[in-house]
């Protein structure tokens, strides 16, 4: 069976409740998902999923978490050449340019990156976060 991790930070819950769609949409297409925030997750293991999706709201002036998050993303950086990556995470304000700056940054490292990212203004649509996570399935 096929294996995805769903990693996030989520400071309001809006990011958290997209790992939980996201994953959902996974497990319908038929894979075994771990979700889990990044303080949790263990960067050694990424060589056994198939899949990867990272969650992270917009922080600041359009940037990652920078306490947890980005510490934790740039120790698996390294690791993402070839990999299908899929990014998500909400905002409250900006246009969005957190999330074209991680997609070019995954790109930069190697990332086979699944769409442009799925962003969500505030809290997310459950149904279209299942369906991010169906389509990345399929990818």
């Amino acid at each position: 069976m096929a294996k995805a991790a769903v990693i996030y930070w989520s400071g309001t819950g809006n990011t958290a409740a997209m790992a939980e769609a996201v994953a959902k949409g996974l497990e319908s297409a038929g894979f075994a998902v771990e979700v889990c925030s990044c303080d949790a997750f263990d960067a050694g293991q990424l060589s056994e999923y198939d899949r990867l999706a990272f969650g992270c709201p917009a922080m600041g002036d359009e940037v990652l978490e920078e306490s947890e998050f980005e510490p934790f993303f740039e120790g698996v950086e390294g690791a993402l050449s070839g990999r299908k990556v899929a990014l998500f995470g909400s905002y409250g304000w900006g246009d969005g340019q957190w999330m074209r700056d991680w997609v070019q940054r995954c790109k930069d490292d190697g990332a086979d990156v699944f769409e442009e990212g799925l962003i969500a203004n505030g809290g997310a649509d459950a149904a279209e976060c299942e369906s991010f996570g169906a389509r990345f399935a399929a990818y």
